[in-house]
Order: structure tokens, then sequence, then C-alpha cells
């Protein structure tokens, strides 16, 4: 059999099963759809996900299939084309396992929620978006998903409508969207105008691309991927049920805006501009979410802020010109930052909703799976040799090391990469070691399948993923294998550092005295300034900028130029040039009087 063919036909069996639940109920009347059967559906699109996988594996054939054309103007169509790549035919049995863990999960985190199928019908309409999303070969259709990716986040961040602060976090993450997606609309005005194509293979430019289109990708990816300037909508997302923050941030939406660079990379691999911006915005992004969550409480924020931390590596990897690493990433993250939520997730739930890390402690005996896989997820995303992050997260930093860059981005990278150990083993030290601090009657259980399956499946996923990954598809471009000790060990060596400035931290807290509070450790805690400088002061310098228009130039133009002093002004100017003719004299009147009979007898002749 042709395997070009039977990749197309697995592929597009893998998608299909996944409508199932979607298509049936409008089909069958007494179809009746629930979490079970939506569960089950990912499984089974997951074992047949492995069959696309090991037929591109085996033969290493790459398709594009075109399934219709839409010609909605004479010389421009738009062919609904799909593309079964490397990166797409990877990513497919990861996020459906990554999704499927998830799920099960929520049957038992969600259990006394009245919409419980509503929620998973999102959820997996959520995925199908992020499906479409990579798996397109058109920017049309690679549109489609994105903003469907963007409109399910909108709906499950706010899931809790009766809550304020999750109504705010979801206008939060549809507004920052929408300002990344006025990027992407310009970047395809640009290639239909200019290509005259939307194909993903045609938009190769023959020369240099320009850097205003590229500027435009990079402003979409800087919105969907929480990058610095866009991010404050991630860390906000939180509000959310965990079920979504672990599906958004590990296989969904976060990832799709470096998805996008990856796909349209041959475009920024000949601009050196857009690369560097790439690069010197990753590090700022990695640097900043780093320094944020070093003060952070909330478990779920610090994991948030990790995230956003590691998709700032992932666009350094882009600024390198390295797209196959970035993806890399992607995928060993996946794993890791599902199974920290998920873990987070359990702990929120047997704690009765507490999310305060000052407030736990001590849990490695009553929740001894939880804590485990939490400790598992925590020393991935720290890069400890030989779990799934390492594999990815070293690569980037050796490359970053060997590369004729600025020294500015790996410094920040480095101390980022230091900052990341620091919070992980703070919060691994607060949730789990020590003295209990939780309330003294808080009934603990995790004997329950639907919670340790997901997270065994997952931290097994978290310890082999990348060795898995780096072995049957070993990157395009490797490092140079004559670098120095010291730079090889680079990573390892902040990570050593950062490890031994979190085992620091809790002496700090042994003082009788608190510290003053100062701008310095302010910094941290407040997010940088940032949500009161854009939220607050900008808000509030566009409304007193908008009264003052509407007071000092509107009203008096309307009033006194158009308005009802304009016309008496008009009419005392009009009396005025009138009034000279009116001198009382006779001889005035008999000449008006004599011009206008003349005027008239001309007029009729």
């Amino acid at each position: 059999m042709n395997p070009a063919l039977l990749l197309n036909s697995l592929t597009l069996l893998t998608l299909m099963t996944l409508t199932i639940p979607i298509i049936m109920p409008f089909l069958i009347k007494n179809f009746k759809n629930t979490p079970l059967i939506i569960t089950r559906t990912v499984k089974t699109a997951f074992l047949i996900s492995l069959a696309p996988m090991t037929t591109f594996l085996y033969y290493g054939v790459e398709s594009v299939t075109c399934h219709w054309n839409w010609k909605f103007i004479m010389n421009f169509k738009i062919p609904l084309s799909l593309k079964m790549d490397q990166y797409s035919m990877t990513f497919l049995p990861i996020a459906l396992f990554v999704t499927w863990s998830i799920l099960q999960f929520a049957m038992w985190y969600m259990a006394s929620e009245p919409y419980m199928t509503k929620f998973f019908t999102y959820l997996l309409t959520f995925l199908i978006a992020m499906l479409l999303l990579t798996t397109a070969n058109n920017m049309f259709l690679l549109f489609v998903g994105w903003e469907g990716v963007g409109i399910m986040s909108f709906l499950l961040i706010g899931w809790w409508q009766g809550r304020a602060d999750a109504n705010t976090a979801a206008l939060q993450a549809v507004i920052y969207n929408r300002i990344g997606d006025i990027g992407l609309i310009l970047s395809m005005a640009w290639l239909a105008s200019t290509l005259n194509t939307w194909e993903i293979q045609q938009t190769i430019y023959p020369h240099q691309t320009p850097t205003l289109p590229l500027l435009g990708l990079i402003l979409a990816a800087a919105g969907k991927s929480a990058q610095f300037g866009l991010h404050p909508w991630l860390p906000a997302a939180m509000e959310g049920p965990t079920p979504v923050s672990a599906l958004l941030h590990s296989s969904t939406m976060v990832v799709a805006g470096i998805f996008l660079l990856i796909r349209m990379h041959p475009m920024l691999a000949t601009n050196q501009t857009a690369l560097t911006i790439c690069l010197c915005l990753g590090a700022l992004s990695t640097l900043f979410a780093a320094t944020c969550a070093l003060t952070q409480n909330d478990i779920k924020k610090i994991i948030a802020f990790s995230t956003s931390s590691q998709l700032g590596l992932m666009m350094v990897s882009i600024g390198l010109n390295l797209p196959q690493l970035a993806f890399l990433h992607i995928s060993t993250h996946a794993f890791f930052k599902a199974m920290l939520f998920l873990c987070s997730g359990s702990i929120i739930h047997n704690l009765n909703g507490e999310q305060d890390i000052r407030k736990m402690g001590g849990l490695q005996k009553t929740l001894p799976v939880t804590t485990s896989c939490l400790t598992i997820g925590n020393l991935a995303l720290m890069g400890t040799p030989f779990l799934a992050g390492f594999y990815s997260k070293d690569l980037i930093i050796e490359n970053l090391n060997t590369s004729y860059l600025n020294s500015w981005a790996l410094m920040l990278t480095l101390l980022a990469t230091a900052f990341t150990a620091t919070y992980s083993v703070r919060m691994t030290l607060l949730v789990q070691a020590g003295q209990t601090r939780t309330a003294p009657m808080t009934p603990m259980n995790e004997n329950n399948p639907l919670i340790t399956g997901p997270l065994t499946r997952l931290a097994l996923g978290s310890i082999t993923v990348g060795m898995l990954i780096t072995s049957f598809i070993p990157p395009a471009k490797t490092p140079p294998m004559t670098m120095p000790i010291i730079t090889k060990t680079a990573a390892i060596m902040v990570t050593i550092l950062g490890i031994a400035l979190a085992l620091e931290l809790p002496n700090m807290t042994h003082a009788l005295t608190h510290p003053k509070p100062n701008s310095l450790m302010n910094f941290s805690s407040l997010l940088g300034y940032f949500n009161p400088l854009v939220h607050r002061l900008c808000s509030k310098t566009l409304l007193d900028k908008g009264q003052k228009i509407a007071l000092h130039l509107i009203d008096p133009l309307w009033l006194k130029m158009v308005g009802p002093e304009g016309l008496a002004s008009l009419q005392v100017a009009t009396s005025k040039a009138i009034t000279p003719m009116h001198t009382g004299l006779i001889k005035s009147y008999l000449g008006s009087f004599a011009l206008s009979i003349l005027v008239m007898i001309l007029a009729t002749h």
C-alpha cells in the first residue's frame, strides 16, 4: 500500500474519531453523550494516532492532502489542505495522550459539576481546534484553529460565571489575544497580496522577507504564547477549573503561538531582525516570569508563571534559528506541565480548596502518589539529567552558548534557569516537607484510579518521553561537540546554584522581625508593577484624554462653530454685511431698485 495514502487515511480517521461525541447528538436523537464516552473517544483516538506516527517513523514519508478548494474570488483560491509531517505526526499522539489523562482526572475533579457533559464537550472542542491548527497546511485553516482555541479558552476560563475574577480573567485572555490576532491578520493580508497564496509550503519568499509581516507573526505568537508585554492573561487564567489550566498550559492554546512560528519558520530564517527580536523577547519573557514565580504563594500561579518562563525558552530557540528544538521542548513540556497541574488539583481538592502553599506542608505522608508525581514534575521542569525536560532544555541552552549571538540573552536565560530551580524547590519544600500546616480535620483520600491513573501515566511520560523522541526523531542540527566543559555544564551549574538559593531562602524566615518591604522585594510579588501600570495607569490616561477631547474639542466645535452659537454668529455677520446699504438716502434705494429690475429683464431675455 502507498505509505502516503496510509498516512493520510489514518490521520483523518484519528481526527474523525474525535468528532463523534459532537456530531452524534445531532444525528441520533436518543444519543446520550456522557463524560465517560468523551474520555473513551479521546483514548481511542490516541491509540489510532499511534498508527500514523509509526507509519511516518517507519517510512519517513511526509504528505499534504487537499480535500476541497474554496474559490471565493477569481484569482485566489483557498484549498482545505492538511499537512502530515514530523511536527503534526509527533504532536498528534502527545496531545491526545495528555488530554486523555486530563479528561480522566476531570471526571473525579468536576464530579459535583451540574453541567459536566457540557464542560467535557468544551474540552474536546478545544482539543479539536488545536489539532486542526497543527495539521493545517493553509493559513485559513490555521486561523480557524487559532480562533477556535481562543474562543474555547474564553468559555472555559470563565466556566464558573458566578465568580467575578473568573469573568475578568476570561476577558483578559480574549482581549490580549485580540491584540495578537491583529498581527496575524496583517501577515495573512500581506501573504495574500504579495504571494497570492495562503498555502504554507508556498509562503517561502524568494528574497529576504520584509520585517513588517514577520513582526505581525511575532505579535500574534506573543499574544497567544504570553510573551512579555502580553503575558498578564496567563497567570490570571488560573481562575478557571484546574483541568482547564492543565489542558491550556500543556498541549493547547499557549503553544499555538510558538507552533505558528515553527510552521512559518522558512520566512523567519532569512530575516536577522526578526530572529533577534524573537531571541531578546524570549530571554526577557523567561526571566521576567521566573522572577515573578519566586515570591508567589498560590500553587497554580507558580506553575502558570513557570509555563510563561518555558514559553520564553521556546521563543529563544526560535530566535536561534532552531525551530525543531522549540518543538522538542513543546513535546516534553506537555507531559510534566499537565502532571504538575493535575497534582496541584489533587492537593487543592483534598485541602478543601486551599491554594496557598504556606498553609500546606507535610503532605508527603498523606498524599504519597500526588506528592511523588509533583516532585518528578518539578525535577523535569528544572532540567534534571535524563528526565524529559533535560533533553530539550539543556540542548537549547547549549546551542545558545555556542551561537554567535548577544551575551545579554544568554545571561538572562541562565539566570531564569537558576530561578526555575529556586521556585520549583521552594514549592516542593513548602507543599510536602516539614510540619503540616493544614486544617486539623481535612479528610484526604487519593486512592481513586481516576487520580492515580492519569498521574502515574504522565509521570512515566515525564521520565521517558525526552529519550524516546530524541531516539526516534533526532534534532536536524546537532551542536558542536568541541565545546569547553564549563559551556557544556553551564545549565546544570546554574540549576545547582538555584537549588542552593532555594535551600537558603527558608533560613531567612527564622528571624523574629519581618524585613522592611522595599522596591526590590516588591518587584517580584507585585509582578513587576506591570498590572498597575498597564491596567490602571493606561486606562486612566486614556479616559482622561478622552474626557479632555470631549470637553475641550468636540463640545466647543459642535456648540460654538456649528451649533446654536455658530448660527447666531453667522446671522450677526450677515446682518452686518447687509447694514451698510441702509443709509436712509433715497438715491441708494432707487439705485438698488433699478439694479434689481435690470437683472430681472436680463434674466427673462
